[in-house]
């Protein structure tokens, strides 16, 4: 005789029966004694034993649940989570994260099965429709959050998730605060966007990200090297003579590149958390909003950094390009490396490493070419044991979930799951170690704070980088859509101008003397096309505030410093010769410009002819490549 089926209840993490749970006057569970007002003992100890949902998780630190950061006395917490942005659910405030539509969220309640797997309407809108609603989240919470996590007794390994296109201020400046006295693994991500400039170029971004760590005071752990500078190449003055706080315990035992989107330099990754950290504690994925951090989870989730079974019964987390798409922990078990597993694992990597591009099968060959269309460095990331009893070992699992919101038109492929719902219990979970997504944090002075979804799509960079080269006189203007903009005033020579940035951006030369009235004219439409929205939009919008540049130096095709705007990406200026360039950068109010030394020197030299009767050079994009196979035979 069959079992009758259950279902949870919104307020009760126990099994009921079909007629609904019976409840206590004010409103708590008879059989559990959990109320949605004055108790949550029984889903406390649900969501930390993992039974409230094994992809979410509110973690308890300070005696509280972290999801209460988020809620106001109108809120009635449910105990029940998005299980894509790891929000709680409710029904009281659309502003608030969690939210669900009265009627979706008691049906939900009443289904088969519960809400266990329920979304909330915003995560909903995200991924169905590409719509984002702004949330009442402040940055402050957001710290709190994550930094009430960090603060969890036990061993604990923090992986910080640095944006390369960020560089030199891809890390937090009070970062120390927030890790406290934690074991940290800097990874620098989307290094698949940025074009080789000359060769060696990978050791220059990992040094100029050690450079980062030092500057924003972490410790580099004894023992360890740090930032290797070659031959000639001095550091800079600041980096030279910092000196870390005694009171700072951040210790930085590596600094890694990777792209999570495409896989690259993730197995070697997973392959040095398995040999130094093996199985000693959680480990927390923590950064700043729109650095990858959900693409790696959902890329390590398919890896064998997870249970096999973890991975078939837990949802991906969000990815968008919206920022803060993570609103609470998401987590997966993470897999004991016993030595034999370690053995399987390493049989495997040798094995993928021995193969050609030509002797993987139709799928993955259709995988990797749609990889190497949208980023420079492709790795593979496979999985050595599979759950499924009656299917073989799968080599190569890597699904492109990361591309779902690619404004490309090409299909994305991936690799089919059962359609069987699998769930972990108890068992699975006893003693078990936890890998955790937290939420993006945002950072300050940052231009995406102030644009749309839409307007977001546009300006972040999805697709490997193609740089635009432009050569400017003095009294030329340079416009990165409608949101920077480099006049050129005085200078001997004409100069190299590069634009670094997402290939939707639109780049317009003009004059000097035109250019107030063009910005006037065609701000918030298609010329610039960011911001959007017509004369409405641009009532809203901060005027552009201006901010004088001198450079010096020049000669041998090298460029003498980069001009960032936020994270709406930088243009390398090269002059002609040697000599001084009087130039003036304007930002939105209340966003950040800052001139460096060039992330890549050479760049101007990854250009094609110069178009007839133009300021501009033909494009040249450099090859993809697969790391981890052998090259065509």
């Amino acid at each position: 005789m069959q079992k009758a089926r259950t279902r949870r209840n919104a307020f009760c993490s126990r099994s009921t029966s079909r007629s609904g749970p019976r409840r206590n006057k004010c409103g708590s569970c008879r059989s559990c004694g959990s109320c949605s007002s004055c108790s949550r003992r029984r889903n406390e100890r649900d969501c930390s034993s993992g039974r409230s949902g094994f992809s979410r998780s509110c973690g308890r630190a300070s005696g509280r649940c972290l999801s209460r950061s988020f809620q106001t006395p109108r809120c009635t917490p449910s105990g029940i989570y998005c299980s894509g942005c790891g929000a709680e659910l409710h029904c009281q405030h659309p502003g608030l994260p969690g939210y669900l539509p009265e009627e979706k969220f008691r049906d939900a309640a009443q289904a088969e099965g519960g809400p266990a797997r329920t979304v909330c309407q915003r995560w909903w809108l995200l991924v169905h429709h590409g719509r984002a609603l702004r949330l009442q989240v402040s940055r402050d919470q957001y710290l709190e959050l994550v930094s009430a996590a960090l603060r969890r007794p036990g061993p604990a390994l923090v992986l910080y998730m640095g944006n390369l296109l960020d560089l030199p201020d891809a890390l937090l400046p009070d970062l120390p605060k927030l890790m406290g006295p934690k074991q940290l693994i800097v990874l620098g991500n989307k290094v698949d966007l940025l074009p080789q400039d000359a060769p060696g170029y990978l050791k220059r971004l990992r040094k100029l990200l050690w450079d980062d760590c030092i500057r924003a005071g972490l410790v580099v752990a004894p023992g360890h090297q740090g930032p290797q500078y070659p031959a000639g190449d001095e550091p800079l003055e600041e980096i030279k003579n910092h000196n870390p706080s005694s009171r700072s315990r951040t210790v930085v035992k590596d600094v890694r590149l990777i792209s999570a989107k495409t896989g690259y330099g993730v197995e070697e990754m997973i392959s040095a958390l398995q040999r130094s950290w093996r199985y000693r504690g959680d480990v927390y994925l923590v950064g700043t909003t729109n650095a990858g951090k959900s693409t790696l989870f959902n890329t390590l989730l398919e890896s064998d950094y997870c249970t096999a079974k973890g991975s078939e019964a837990i949802d991906r987390a969000t990815i968008s390009p919206w920022p803060g798409t993570t609103l609470n922990l998401l987590k997966f078990p993470i897999c004991n490396p016993t030595p034999y597993r370690m053995f399987k694992r390493q049989r495997r990597l040798q094995e993928d490493a021995t193969k050609a591009e030509e002797d993987l099968s139709e799928e993955e060959q259709s995988q990797l070419n749609q990889l190497k269309k949208h980023g420079y460095i492709v790795g593979r990331v496979g999985r050595t044991f599979s759950y499924s009893r009656e299917q073989d070992e799968v080599p190569f699992e890597f699904d492109a979930d990361s591309l779902a919101f690619d404004m490309g038109s090409e299909p994305v492929v991936s690799v089919c799951k059962s359609t069987k719902q699998i769930e972990l219990t108890p068992e699975d979970v006893k003693d078990a170690h936890w890998f955790y997504d937290t939420p993006g944090i945002t950072k300050e002075s940052c231009i995406l704070n102030l644009l749309t979804e839409k307007e977001i799509n546009t300006v972040l960079p999805t697709h490997s980088i193609i740089p635009r080269t432009f050569v400017l006189k003095p009294g030329m203007v340079l416009f990165l859509g409608g949101i920077a903009r480099i006049d050129f005033l005085q200078g001997n020579q004409s100069a190299w101008f590069t634009v670094v940035a997402s290939n939707f951006l639109p780049v317009h030369i003009t004059s000097l003397d035109k250019a107030d009235a063009l910005y006037e004219k065609h701000a918030g439409h298609e010329l610039l096309l960011v911001p959007m929205g017509g004369k409405e939009r641009m009532a809203q919008f901060p005027p552009l505030v201006a901010e004088d540049i001198t450079l010096k130096g020049g000669g041998k095709f090298e460029a003498v410093a980069d001009i960032k705007f936020s994270s709406a990406g930088w243009v390398a200026v090269t002059p002609y010769s040697e000599g001084t360039l009087h130039l003036r950068g304007h930002t939105p109010e209340g966003t950040a410009l800052t001139v460096h030394p060039p992330v890549l020197p050479y760049i101007v030299n990854v250009k094609g002819q110069r178009m007839k009767k133009s300021v501009a050079y033909k494009t040249k994009k450099p090859p993809s490549l697969v790391h981890n196979l052998k090259k065509h035979r």
